[in-house]
């Protein structure tokens, strides 16, 4: 039996206790431990039990503590105090960043199906969560202008628990979101603002949820209403879970409904950003509403959309990036194609890498691609990964020149610092390294830290990781029912005065959790070492459907199990933020084995470095930026060679991180004086936190993404949208005249004078005759295209050289002359080459046009 009504009950708070309500309903709680350490004061073991949960804790105190709480002065003053931290931070409304402002409105919309932003949000999976949470964070530091859009998932990404034998498995615990920091978002009446979206004919309703995140607003869509059948309610209950259908059901959920969403809540943005390519609908509907509302044609709005649209990619492997097939997008975009003036098979061919190819299904990444002006992977190497894997959407262009550039990602330092740590800050580098963690002359002062404050600092967390890794161990072998005499000797597992070692991640067979078990003898002569013992502590999560990487895990859970080594190998179930937080603030070093190049980026490794943990990698990811500016500082495994051998290359792989380990990691560790401090030990963490704390910051991230991105994005808003659209209206007008006369063009009778011996810096004349097809030279560019070449005739690099057209030809032909300088020697080479050209082309690949020299 159902009751005939529900309602929520909530503690009276008397009136000088208000302000724990501002305090709990902000996600800036996360970041500041003031906050955090105001309610864990109050109850430590219900703060405890409600998982940092805020507005679980005031609703489960009893009346009487908070009656108590009122008349304790020393309390009050305490709360006043972090109460006006609050205000100033909120109130605060100047930013580093030269960025526009227009009213109250938003200037950017950032799309992501997924955030981590606290332990008590469990909207997200993994990294590309966690990096949206951090993305919001630093906007909100930064004071960016900007809006975050998701889902609220009623169940969450799963949770994790192992069998005995270590196998995997799942369970899907239903969240009450009224017992979270986020609030449903009403109309004047108080009736909940719906969006209206339609399935192939099955009308949908959302509700949208609004969570605070310091100065950010995050709008998150549920369908979980009673206004919706109950297999469409479904389409917000799990993260990641379900068949295609419901993925394309959550994506166009996401970026169709979360711009109507902006809509709904008279929010305009001017440029929106799709992290991966899960929100990529949103650009179809951006264009939908340019045509029905502002009376542009399907090309103006295409390209009024795609000059303010930025698009992170984050996935190195065709298979990671989702597609559908045709008879699917049929199902649900066939009417969608007619809104907007399309037949179905051109709407397809956007999010195909080869248009013409009926039986390629449709993917979200190309259809992201090529509805942003602004693409970028998320690691110098990724950026160059990701130019080669989508090589096809722009055929014509070698790999340099496909238009998808690199803003490496970044922490939110101030959330993963570890309390102990952020007092020596606060001590020795000043107030500005949380309000600024990018300014290199504040991580300088990590240098005056004394050696004996930091490394009892250090002790004290890697203590505090030990204690939490026997709570945890103690709490998954009771509930597996485990015999008493193995839950009494969890408590003595690991020994917090030892060399520690963290590997903490989701659980893909590219990621090599079981590296370390290629040679089993050799890890264990390590492991039971008395002298210079070592120990390691694993956590993370296989995707339900992963089977192998379910037996990966299972591997290194039964080798953790065997009795002489279980009191140095530890794994935690549930690997979730609050394990990271543990993890990477305690262990000595955070070891890192993916596959090259198969590594997006990796940010875990940058949360430990924030903290003083020494890093050893593969050099895949960030770690290649790091590792090249100091190698001296972490280890890195191998010189960044790709194999073609997978089997080969885990096995070298596994050699050279033994012989790390066992020559330089551990002997480093145990390398003590008569002060008993390892000193280049602590000399390798503070020259971590000088050089790349500063770099691997979100802060950074942020800022490159609004120089680079934001601000133009916006720029070509505001010059494409005056005067009636004109100019976006005159651009569309320009390129489909190029898209209609570009294949007669011609570039030919390319002429040089070259020298028998041609010294550097000797420029070198060029001249090309260019046949234009009625368009005019204003339409185009010709460039030198010059550079170094292999022994088989390609660029090895190139540099560009634009040409100036000196003499009008006959017949729509005009010859361009330029001049090359060589500034190294070796075997060179060049050609001459054609694009189009317009003031306001963002990008002149952009078009995938392009004429090579005859």
């Amino acid at each position: 039996m159902k009751p005939l009504h529900t309602y929520s009950v909530i503690p009276k708070l008397p009136k000088s206790l208000h302000a724990l309500w501002d305090l709990a309903q902000n996600v800036w709680f996360d970041w500041n431990h003031d906050v955090t350490g105001l309610f864990s004061q109050i109850d430590p073991k219900l703060w405890a039990r409600s998982y940092g949960n805020p507005i679980a804790f005031l609703n489960h105190l009893p009346q009487a503590t908070l009656e108590s709480l009122a008349r304790d002065d020393f309390f009050l003053e305490r709360l006043r105090s972090v109460k006006h931290s609050q205000d100033i931070y909120l109130e605060r409304k100047s930013t580093a960043l030269p960025f526009a402002y227009e009213t109250s409105q938003p200037l950017v919309a950032y799309f992501s199906l997924e955030y981590g932003l606290s332990l008590c949000l469990p909207i997200y999976s993994g990294g590309l969560g966690i990096l949206a949470g951090d993305h919001l964070k630093s906007a909100s530091d930064l004071n960016i202008p900007l809006v975050g859009v998701g889902l609220a998932y009623q169940q969450g990404y799963f949770r994790q628990y192992l069998t005995g034998d270590g196998w995997q498995n799942e369970r899907y615990p239903d969240y009450d979101f009224t017992q979270m920091p986020m609030e449903l978002v009403r109309d004047q009446k108080q009736k909940p603002v719906l969006v209206n979206l339609d399935l192939a004919g099955q009308p949908l309703l959302a509700q949208i949820w609004q969570v605070q995140v310091g100065r950010i607003r995050l709008y998150l869509l549920d369908t979980n209403t009673p206004d919706n059948p109950d297999h469409l309610r479904q389409i917000t209950s799990r993260l990641y879970g379900g068949d295609l259908e419901m993925r394309i059901w959550q994506e166009i959920l996401l970026g169709i409904g979360g711009i109507k969403a902006l809509n709904a809540l008279g929010l305009t943005p001017r440029v929106i950003h799709m992290n991966e390519g899960h929100s990529a609908f949103a650009g179809l509907e951006r264009i939908r509403m340019f045509m029905t509302n502002d009376g542009l044609s399907f090309e103006a709005a295409m390209e009024l959309t795609a000059s303010t649209s930025v698009f992170t990619t984050h996935t190195p492997v065709p298979a990671g990036n989702d597609r559908f097939p045709a008879e699917l997008m049929q199902r649900y975009f066939d009417g969608y194609a007619r809104s907007l003036g399309l037949a179905f098979k051109v709407l397809l061919a956007l999010g195909r890498e080869d248009p013409r190819n009926d039986a390629e299904w449709f993917c979200m990444t190309v259809l992201a691609l090529r509805l942003s002006r602004f693409n970028n992977g998320v690691s110098e190497l990724h950026g160059h990964v990701s130019r080669r894997m989508w090589q096809k959407v722009w055929p014509q262009y070698p790999v340099e020149d496909i238009p998808i550039g690199t803003v490496t990602n970044g922490v939110h330092i101030a959330s993963w610092v570890a309390r102990d740590i952020a007092m020596l800050f606060e001590r020795y580098l000043g107030g500005n390294w949380k309000e600024d963690p990018d300014c290199t002359r504040v991580w300088q002062q990590a240098e005056t830290i004394p050696d004996g404050e930091l490394w009892r600092a250090h002790e004290r967390l890697r203590e505090r990781v030990v204690d939490y890794a026997r709570s945890r161990l103690r709490e998954q072998l009771i509930n597996r029912g485990a015999r008493h005499k193995e839950v009494q000797e969890a408590e003595e597992v690991l020994d917090p005065q030892i060399l520690t070692i963290g590997f903490a991640r989701r659980f893909a067979t590219y990621k090599r959790a079981t590296l370390l078990l290629a040679d089993k003898e050799r890890f264990l002569r390590m492991l039971t070492d008395s002298k210079r013992p070592v120990q390691f502590i694993f956590a993370g999560k296989s995707h339900p459907h992963d089977n192998e990487g379910k037996r990966f895990m299972q591997q290194l859970v039964q080798f953790c199990q065997q009795r002489e080594v279980r009191n140095r190998l530890v794994f935690l179930e549930d690997y979730d933020m609050e394990v990271a937080e543990y993890m990477v603030q305690g262990c000595d070093v955070w070891l890192n084995t993916p596959r090259r190049p198969l590594e997006a980026c990796g940010t875990s490794g940058m949360k430990a470095i924030a903290n003083g943990v020494l890093h050893v990698s593969t050099l895949d990811g960030w770690w290649v930026e790091a590792h090249q500016m100091d190698s001296a500082v972490g280890w890195a495994i191998g010189q960044g060679e790709e194999y073609q051998d997978s089997a080969y290359q885990d096995f070298v792989e596994s050699q050279i991180l033994y012989n790390l380990l066992e020559k330089e990691v551990i002997p480093t560790f145990y390398d003590r004086g008569q002060t008993n401090l390892p000193r280049e030990w602590i000399r390798r963490m503070k020259k971590c936190l000088q050089l790349f704390t500063p770099v691997f910051t979100s802060h950074r991230m942020v800022a490159d993404y609004v120089k680079n991105a934001y601000e133009p994005a916006y720029k070509n808003s505001v010059s494409l949208m005056e005067d009636d659209f004109a100019p976006a209206k005159q651009l569309a007008s320009w390129r489909m005249e190029i898209m209609t006369k570009w294949n007669a063009l011609r570039v030919t009778n390319v002429q040089a004078e070259v020298p028998e011996v041609l010294y550097v810096t000797q420029p070198m004349d060029i001249q090309a005759d260019v046949y234009l097809n009625g368009l005019s030279p204003e339409d185009i560019r010709v460039e030198i295209y010059a550079g170094p070449v292999t022994v088989d005739g390609s660029f090895a690099q190139r540099g560009t050289t634009r040409m100036t057209l000196t003499t009008p030809l006959n017949n729509g032909w005009y010859r361009y002359t330029g001049q090359f300088t060589p500034d190294a020697p070796g075997r060179l080479g060049f050609t001459v080459r054609m694009l189009p050209d317009h003031k306001l082309l963002l990008d002149p690949h952009s078009l995938g046009l392009i004429h090579w020299a005859q």
